[in-house]
């Protein structure tokens, strides 16, 4: 019999075929809950560091400000493909929320990846359901624009502040943290 820790055995023999399929899905269950940790983590680390992209400079009505080639400062108000291309990170001085968590993530290059639209997702959750409320991760692309849309307004309203920015993916942490512990709970479980 092959050992995999103090709860989970693989069976051999003439054990029957539940006991087998009852320890592949507790195996496969294992694995879902310690890649969902994984990813908690990125977005914790990744809502850190736009707080900070946030406090280095904040705006408003438009995704990022750069400096182009020619010195010139250039606003963009979204992540085409061709600013992807041609916006390096460096290059950005200015940041509003959603352009904070795509700059902190790598730029806009990474605006379509998945931790950059977990992270998106997490922190409208925050703003808009909060942390009693359960979290949902996968959501159709229409919704997630939606949010997109839903963030960058909060973030234009007039009056808003970089402060209350930074106070919203601290709050977004904080829910990400208790996600955390939830599944560490569910981990130990299986």
């Amino acid at each position: 019999m092959l050992l995999l820790d103090e709860r989970h055995t693989l069976p051999t023999g003439r054990q029957d075929r539940r006991e087998r399929k009852r320890a592949r899905r507790a195996l496969r269950d294992q694995d879902r809950l310690s890649a969902k940790l994984a990813e908690l983590a990125c977005i914790d680390a990744l809502l850190a560091d736009a707080a900070r992209v946030i406090e280095r400079g904040w705006m408003q009505h438009g995704w990022f400000a750069y400096i182009d080639q020619s010195g010139e400062r250039r606003i963009v108000t979204g992540c085409s493909p061709r600013t992807r291309r041609t916006v390096a990170p460096e290059q950005v001085v200015t940041t509003c929320l959603v352009g904070a968590i795509v700059h902190a993530a790598g730029g806009p290059a990474e605006a379509r990846s998945q931790l950059v639209q977990r992270t998106i997702d997490l922190t409208w959750h925050s703003l808009y359901r909060g942390a009693q409320e359960p979290i949902r991760w996968c959501r159709p692309p229409v919704e997630r624009a939606g949010h997109v849309t839903d963030l960058v307004r909060w973030n234009d309203r007039p009056g808003r502040t970089p402060r209350e920015a930074t106070a919203l993916l601290c709050r977004t942490r904080t829910i990400a943290r208790a996600e955390t512990e939830r599944v560490r709970g569910l981990l130990q479980n299986v």
